[in-house]
This record gives C-alpha cells, structure tokens and sequence, in this order.
C-alpha cells in the first residue's frame, strides 16, 4: 500500500501493447512522424501568437518581446528534450503521468495525471471562450449579427455601445466547438489528425503571408531602442510593477509561456504512432522549433510594423495583427480580412489535440486502476476511447457555455509548468535506476539540461498570481479525496501484490 511504489516500466509498455491482456481493442497505430509534427504545431500556434505578443510588448518588453519568445523557447526546449528521451523509451499514451508513474511513484503519478487533466480542460475551455468572441467577429465580417446574449455565458454581460446592457444566456458556439472535435476524435484518430493538417496549412500560410509581406515595410525607428529603458508603475492597491528592461523581458517570458503550452500533447498520442520510439522526439522537437522561429520572426514583424507603444488600448493588444497590418498599404486589407477565420482555424485544431490528450491520459489512469474502467474502453470500430471523448465534450461543453468566461485563466500555464518540472526530473532519476533501458532518444548534457528545465520551470510558476495557485490547491485537494477514497484501493498495484 506504499503511496510511492512504481509501476515497472516492462509493464507500461507491454499494457501499451496489449491491452492489458484483456479482450479490448488497442488504439490504431495511423501517426507518422509529419503527423505528430502538425499535432504539435497545431496545438502550439494559437491564441498565444495572436494576441500575448501585442499584450506582452505594450506592458512589458517593447519591441524585446522577441527576447521574451527566445527566453521562453529556450525554457521549453529544455523540457521538450526530456519529454523527446521519455516518449522514445517510453512510448505510451499516459504522458508525463506514466514517466513519474515508473520513476517516482503512484502518489506523483496521481498527482501530475489530475494535472494534466486540467490542463488540457481548462486549456481547451480557454481557447474555446476565445473561439466564440472570433466567431462573432466572422459573423459581422459576412453581415450577420450573431444574438450577442448566446455567446455569453449567464454570469457575463456585455455594454453595448448605446449604454445597453446585455447579459448572457449561454455561451452556445464555444459549447458548439468543443462538442464538434470530440465528435471528430470520436469519429477516428486517422480523419481527427487529417482535419488538424488542414488546420495546420491554413492558419501557418496566414503567418508567413504576414511575415513575408510584412517584412518590406517595417520601420527599423520601431525597433530602436529594442529593450525600453525601465519604467515603474504604482498600482491603486500602493504596490509598484516595474515595466521593460531586462526584467521586463523576463516577466514577458513567463506570460509568453502560454504560447508554447501543448507541445506536450504530443506524447499523449504514443499508442497511435506508428513508429513512437523513432516518431515521437521528431513530433516534439520538430513542433516546438518551427513554432520557436515563427514566433520570433511574427513578433519581430509585428513590432516592427507598429510601434510598441500602439498596442496599448485594450482592442489593440487583443488583436495587435489587426493594428500592425494597418501601416501596410491599402493592397494587403484583404490579408486583414483573413486573419480572423485563419484564428478560427487555429483555435479549432487547439482545442481538439487539447481534447485528445485528455482523454489518452485517462485511458492510462483506467488502465493502472486509478479511474473507473469505462475510461479505457476502446470503440471496436473507430479505436477511440469514445466514452471519455462523449464525457469531456458534455463537461467541458457545459463549463464554457455557463461558466464565466474569466473562469479559465492562468491554472492552465500552472499545471503544465509542473509537469514540465516532474518530467525534466524524472530524466534523471531514469538515468540512474535504469541506464541499460533502449533509448532511441537521448536528452543531450544529463544532468544539466534537465536540472536548467526544472528550475527555469519553477522560476516562471514562482512569478504567476497567487489565487493561480489557490485555485491548483484546490483542485489538488479535489484529486487527493479521489486518490485516498477511491484509487488507491483500486490500483492494479495494489491488487497484484
């Protein structure tokens, strides 16, 4: 009944295998190497880079918010390298939650597992209260005028520009799109990887379009001086923030960090690669260094078309592109005109790889006995775990469409910061207590690299807001009753002693 006893890694990837031993259809292997990529790249590219950069270089970095990606990327990296050694010699769905399963124990594994699945909900919630404001701006761009009191919840209201006051009903198309790619991962991993290339394609040509063009016309004075000197501010409650220089740059990396949240979802889709020990570091790796350097060459774009100091109205830093391709000659206002079904795009494949990996998490858990066994099962036709995919679409579905959209917030970046840091030091312990374990990937400079992911992952979460992290206790709190009533007396641990 030790809360610290490991599952054999011989174990895991024999359950990965084979379903336990059990009469249960296995996840189809369909993912290649270019698939995982587009996953990755899919779930990375999103409300971040359409939105953090203007915010990020208005109240904090200036035009240095291309350091703050740098520093944040680099950040990533480090973690990314020992997800990319874990996910080649470790190769199953569970992710983060099955690596501190074999290295550190069930308590941990429990813990990070309940992380993780609130990462992926509360990250798909946020992105789809973020879908919803850009499909009512899709509907006045086609002269529709979508009912402003069905795209809000019963807790929000909205002030028309008359002194109206509208208030919400229900949140119905971030309910609609969440309930839309659960459908399609129900529907197969096979077409649910097809629709996110596509996705993909879309929303990363509106990006070089506004690289490309937009690089001719950039006005090197914006870019000077590239770190602001640093300013203070006193806040109303008599506490002062400090604004650009270097540690404007640094708290601009920790904002910015959301932007790379998801590349980690990578992992979670082992059982469905075709080759995992080979495919999944070129997923991970591939994904985040191509969104590192669209990220740096967009910001740098961006600020360079518009000075820093024209993202600071609230509209502006909401859609900082939309202010940046302004000072672009009349030719390119259709360019404009796209980026709005191209940010719709871009949410629509977030939200679905968030959703996937929830659900390949809980079919892990399921699987060790954690959580009920409807959660692996497996549909005999489609190969998806149906049942979980039907589950998270009615909960998270609910949540945004009668949740205050604020609800969703900064626990997202939280709990992904903390699987990063368990990762990073289960590499290291691996190291030590199964060396001669076939690793087809390896993280570079052991234990360096990962001791460097773990503390600039602590660093980041030490600077997030404190109710962040009243609102992880609680949820942990939440977890633990779970654990200690229901899973620990169910774990297959526990019954095969």
């Amino acid at each position: 009944m030790s809360l610290f006893r490991k599952k054999p890694i011989e174990a895991i990837i024999t359950a990965a295998h084979t379903g336990e031993g059990d009469a249960v259809p296995a996840l189809k292997r369909t993912l290649g190497a270019w698939q995982l990529t587009m996953l990755g790249i899919g779930v990375v590219i999103g409300a971040g880079l359409f939105s953090l950069t203007g915010k990020v270089a208005a109240d904090n970095a200036g035009p240095a918010v291309v350091y703050s990606y740098m520093i944040s990327g680099l950040a990533c990296a480090f973690a990314g390298l020992c997800y990319a050694e874990f996910a080649s010699s470790v190769p199953v769905a569970g992710s983060a939650y099955s690596y501190s399963y074999a290295t550190m124990g069930e308590l941990l594994a429990w813990i990070i597992g309940w992380d993780l699945v609130m990462e992926y909900a509360i990250g798909a919630g946020t992105v789809a209260v973020s879908w919803s404001a850009y499909f009512m701006k899709f509907c006045k761009q086609l002269g529709f005028d979508y009912p402003i009191q069905y795209a809000l919840s019963p807790f929000d209201k909205e002030v028309l520009a008359n002194g109206q006051e509208i208030h919400g009903i229900a949140n119905l198309p971030a309910a609609f799109i969440v309930v839309m790619m659960s459908l399609l991962l129900i529907r197969g991993t096979k077409e649910s990887a097809w629709f996110n290339a596509v996705m993909v394609a879309l929303k990363v040509t509106i990006v070089l379009l506004v690289i490309c063009l937009g690089w001719a016309y950039m006005n090197p004075a914006n870019h000077s001086p590239m770190i602001p000197e640093r300013v203070s501010e006193t806040l109303a409650s008599g506490a002062t923030i400090y604004h650009f220089g270097w540690q404007g740059v640094l708290t601009g990396a920790g904002l910015i960090f959301f932007a790379y949240i998801g590349f980690d979802a990578v992992s979670t889709a082992a059982q469905e690669a075709k080759n995992p020990q080979r495919d999944l570091p070129i997923g991970i790796l591939g994904s985040l260094f191509i969104c590192t350097i669209l990220y740096i060459l967009f910001s740098w774009v961006i600020t360079g078309l518009a000075h820093y100091t024209e993202f600071r109205g609230v509209v502006d830093k909401l859609a900082p592109v939309a202010t940046a391709l302004g000072h672009m000659p009349a030719q390119f206002h259709w360019l404009k005109q796209l980026i709005v079904p191209a940010i719709l795009c871009g949410f629509s494949s977030v939200i679905m790889v968030l959703l996937m990996g929830q659900s390949r998490v809980f079919i892990t858990m399921s699987q060790d006995g954690l959580l009920p066994k409807m959660f692996s099962d497996i549909h005999p036709v489609r190969h998806t775990p149906w049942k979980s995919n039907v589950l998270f679409a009615v909960v998270v579905g609910s949540a945004v469409a009668f949740l205050p959209g604020n609800a969703f917030g900064e626990m997202c970046s939280v709990g992904t910061l903390l699987a990063f840091v368990l990762v990073c030091v289960g590499v290291i312990v691996l190291r030590y207590t199964n060396p001669d374990l076939p690793r087809k990937f390896r993280c570079p400079m052991v234990p360096v690299v990962p001791i460097l992911g773990a503390l600039s992952c602590l660093l980041m979460m030490a600077y997030l807001p404190s109710d962040t992290w009243w609102r992880l206790m609680i949820w942990m709190a939440i977890g633990l009753t779970i654990y200690f009533s229901y899973s620990r007396k169910h774990s297959k641990l526990n019954k095969d002693r």
